[in-house]
């Protein structure tokens, strides 16, 4: 085993780095906004919402994110007629991945918030809408934040199957690397250490900010 490639290849680790986050970012807030929009349908009072983000939710676990991925790569331009950029792709994949367990995380959240919190909202001239975004969801938040952390870091990681369609992320150019020399370990340990390195300094912040609003109470 030899890191003697390292300072000739050490960029290709940063570009592919600095795009694994961006590739995450954006994953991240789109799955947020995704699962709070599918969490709110499924405690609707209206069957049709409630039946529209159970089949979302069920499907979304219940298939492998590689053929979410490519279903997304594939099949949207096809529907569309349009080209889309890859990281287009890879982003609405693991969007919509994401957005699926999240939203349970969220109405698990809502629904441990005592129940008294709404009926003191709306006695107090609150409408459900007003309680639900003003009272109930910071609530929530508390309570869903450790299980929302985990979820965000699992996404980090999951983002290198974005590399089978192409995305010059973390692990596809730790492939050209091992494939420029041929050193078909060395190179993947590089990559552990990053990975390993992005989701550690997220704990790190994720617990920080558990703590803070711990401190809060």
């Amino acid at each position: 085993m030899s890191f003697d490639f390292l300072p000739r290849y050490y960029t290709f680790y940063l570009t592919g780095l600095k795009m694994t986050i961006i590739l995450a970012f954006f994953a991240v807030i789109f799955g947020l906004v995704i699962g709070l929009v599918f969490a709110l349908m499924k405690l609707s009072h209206f069957g049709l919402l409630r039946g529209i983000s159970t089949a979302y939710i069920n499907f979304i676990r219940g298939t492998p994110l590689m053929v979410q991925l490519y279903i997304s790569y594939y099949g949207l331009p096809a529907l569309l007629g349009l080209q889309l950029p890859d990281m287009f792709a890879g982003v609405i994949a693991l969007a919509i991945n994401s957005g699926a367990y999240v939203a349970e995380i969220i109405r698990a959240g809502i629904q441990a918030v005592d129940k008294g919190q709404m009926e003191a909202a709306r006695s107090l001239g609150l409408t459900k809408t007003q309680a639900m975004t003003n009272v109930i969801i910071p609530q929530a938040v508390k309570n869903i934040l450790p299980a929302l952390g985990n979820e965000f870091i699992v996404l980090t990681k999951d983002s290198s199957v974005a590399s089978v369609i192409g995305i010059h992320e973390l692990m596809y150019n730790a492939d050209t690397v091992r494939g420029n020399t041929f050193l078909p370990f060395s190179p993947l340990i590089i990559a552990a250490v990053l990975y390993f390195l992005l989701s550690y300094v997220l704990t790190k912040i994720l617990g920080r900010m558990e703590r803070r609003l711990k401190a809060g109470d």
